[in-house]
């Protein structure tokens, strides 16, 4: 099966979820999220996780997973500014079918905390 890479930056409560499921899935999106984003590149997952989640949470962290290529096909890539912001827009809906795609287990590349 061919499959593509994707990233999604995440704070220390998605992470806790994501690891209690084994590091297979992403917990399901808040009623305020209609849309799961995982993003296309891991450049731009570092500026979300620095600039957003570490301000926000106190640390954020930037995960890696494969998804069966042809099923990620039916997602719309958004560029949401700059050359490297795509953005794979998955509605809140399907994500747990988009959960069950994932090929093997999703990982942990980086991690940034508030610096005091």
């Amino acid at each position: 099966m061919d499959t593509i890479e994707l990233y999604r930056p995440v704070g220390p409560k998605e992470l806790e979820l994501i690891k209690e499921s084994g590091w297979k899935k992403f917990p399901p999106r808040l009623p305020e999220q209609p849309i799961f984003y995982p993003v296309m590149n891991e450049e731009y997952a570092i500026q979300i996780s620095e600039q957003w989640n570490v301000p926000a949470y106190g640390s954020g962290f930037v995960t890696k997973f494969q998804v069966d290529k042809e099923y990620s096909l039916k997602f719309e890539i958004q560029n949401v500014g700059g050359e490297i912001h795509n953005e794979l827009w998955v509605p809140a809906e399907e994500l747990e079918e988009f959960n069950n795609h994932i090929e093997g287990l999703i990982e942990v590349t980086k991690e940034f905390y508030k610096k005091d």
